[in-house]
């Protein structure tokens, strides 16, 4: 007989939506797959995360994957309460299980219902979805084995960090080439040979989109593949003024930076569950990526603490293999636009395995190259600014020590965000085509891509992976003092925090030198 002791599964617990009203009736017969996170076999080695050294895929599962053991107990154990295992991934430790509503909310301790809330892109709208309170629980005998299960409630997780332009504000605008040759980046370069995962929870892109955009920028038109997560597909046409103009920005402005690159684009749905997937897929995938960009976030607070550990650690997979990811800051300041007038930073910017990137403000000559000024973005209240701050949840890395990260509000040292940053002001912002319309679109999410074709011309130009660069990036790093291979931002603020000479919680270290940055690398 299976034991069906249950025990508390820690960091599961999710919070109350307000606003969530009643949708009808959940059918518990509805057959659903949940991803389940099992825990190391070890802990990934120092120095695969230091950048002293990486893992091959083989190497990260064999040794820091699941263990056949547990995958086998998950299977016997489950099996007792109707469930199946449907798919297994030892090096990213997921195992998607499936079964009816009803069996699933019994195994994990749960009850679910239908609900309708609001959009948390903050730009109106609800949807409805699966909708849990509290923690959860998982039997007994898989306690510490399984160490998150996501997928039951299905509530959207991340907002897309970009801004558009309004045609009032008569902005000055820049095409990605433009912006690339403001910012110096290495000559002889276009990314030949490396690889650009692009993470996208929603939205698409149509292949004449692409063809007009590139061939009208005089740049060779990357090769993009999509790939579908979770049973995500790549639908453009749907969200023009959302999703759409999301993803477009994303390649468009990574496309035409480094068009030799190869660029992967991940389609998850917008779910806790999806965005982990998406990652994990990512930079688990064969061949490896160079770089990864990541323009989706949401408040730390807004994750539960399994989730956020969970695609903490399948961001630092990819570290250890290699792999760097950028991810976006946020757009709305150091409130992270929440309304409790407390200060937020942006997961999984936050996340200390990531390359958090913030935006600026860049006016300058897009034919000569020459930069007139630079400073934080901050367009006031309601027109956005950088995110920046000091995470509430993870603690200060060691290679961010010396670099004059401020206390916490509340007391205690984190981790300080962002690492770097790059032009993101929609009033100095990117244009780009968004299902056949010219746009203008600003947001820290052009700044990870934008860095994250920098970083492939980077190795196509040095002939190697970079992984968690900011060890690379914050060496001789101190407090009040310029890093060579940054121009410093010294000017503006994003609400609760000003910048300085050196780092500091709205632009990091800087935006990018792409004349003296390659040789610190």
């Amino acid at each position: 007989m299976p034991d069906f002791r249950s025990v508390p599964l820690p960091g599961s617990e999710r919070a109350t939506i307000a606003g969530a009203v009643p949708a009808g009736t959940l059918d518990s017969s509805q057959r659903i797959e949940v991803t389940l996170i099992t825990r190391r076999r070890a802990e990934l080695p120092a120095q695969a995360l230091s950048g002293l050294a990486t893992l091959s895929p083989a190497e990260l599962s064999a040794r820091h994957g699941t263990d056949p053991a547990d995958i086998e107990l998950i299977g016997a154990v489950l099996g007792g309460y109707g469930l199946e295992i449907t798919e297994v991934d030892a090096g990213s430790r997921r195992v998607k299980v499936a079964g009816t509503i009803a069996d699933l909310s019994a195994a994990f301790g749960t009850t679910l219902a239908l609900v309708t809330s609001p959009q948390p892109d903050g730009r109106g709208g609800t949807v409805t979805h699966r909708y849990r309170e509290g923690g959860l629980q998982v039997p007994a005998d898989l306690a510490g084995i399984v160490t998150a299960v996501l997928g039951l409630d299905d509530r959207p997780q991340a907002r897309p960090h970009l801004r558009w332009a309004q045609a009032a504000a008569a902005p000055v605008s820049y095409t990605p080439v433009q912006v690339a040759r403001m910012y110096a980046f290495p000559a002889g370069t276009d990314g030949t040979g490396e690889v650009i995962a692009i993470v996208e929870l929603g939205g698409g892109f149509g292949q004449p989109d692409l063809d007009t955009y590139f061939a009208g920028l005089g740049v060779p038109a990357p090769t993009v593949t999509a790939v579908g997560v979770d049973g995500a597909v790549n639908q453009p046409g749907q969200a023009p003024s959302g999703a759409d103009g999301e993803v477009l920005l994303d390649i468009e402005v990574a496309g035409a930076v480094a068009p030799g690159a190869h660029q992967f684009v991940y389609f998850a749905p917008n779910t806790d569950q999806g965005f982990v997937d998406a990652v994990s897929t990512a930079v688990h995938a064969t061949p490896t990526p160079t770089v990864v960009s990541i323009s989706w976030g949401q408040s730390e607070d807004s994750w539960t603490a399994q989730a956020r550990t969970a695609l903490d650690q399948a961001i630092a997979d990819g570290a250890a293999l290699g792999v760097t990811v950028c991810v976006a800051a946020g757009d709305n300041g150091s409130s992270d636009g929440q309304s409790d007038g407390l200060v937020h930073t942006d997961f999984p910017a936050s996340s200390p395995h990531a390359l958090a990137c913030g935006g600026t403000s860049l006016h300058g000559d897009p034919v000569t190259g020459s930069i007139a000024s630079e400073m934080v973005w901050n367009d006031g209240a309601g027109g956005g600014a950088t995110g920046g701050g000091v995470s509430d949840v993870f603690g200060l890395p060691a290679w961010q020590a010396a670099a004059g990260v401020p206390a916490r509000v509340g007391g205690g040292i984190g981790r300080g965000v962002p690492d770097v940053a790059g032009n993101a002001d929609p009033t100095t912002g990117y244009q780009v085509l968004v299902d056949g319309q010219q746009s203008v679109i600003g947001g820290t999410s052009a700044v990870a891509p934008l860095w994250a074709a920098l970083i492939a011309r980077m190795a196509q130009a040095t002939g190697k992976r970079f992984g968690l660069i900011q060890v690379i990036l914050y060496a001789g790093a101190t407090s009040g003092h310029a890093v060579p291979g940054f121009h410093d931002i010294t000017s503006g603020n994003n609400g609760a925090y000003a910048a300085g000479p050196g780092w500091d919680a709205c632009t990091g270290l800087g935006s990018p030198n792409g004349g003296t940055l390659p040789g610190r690398v």
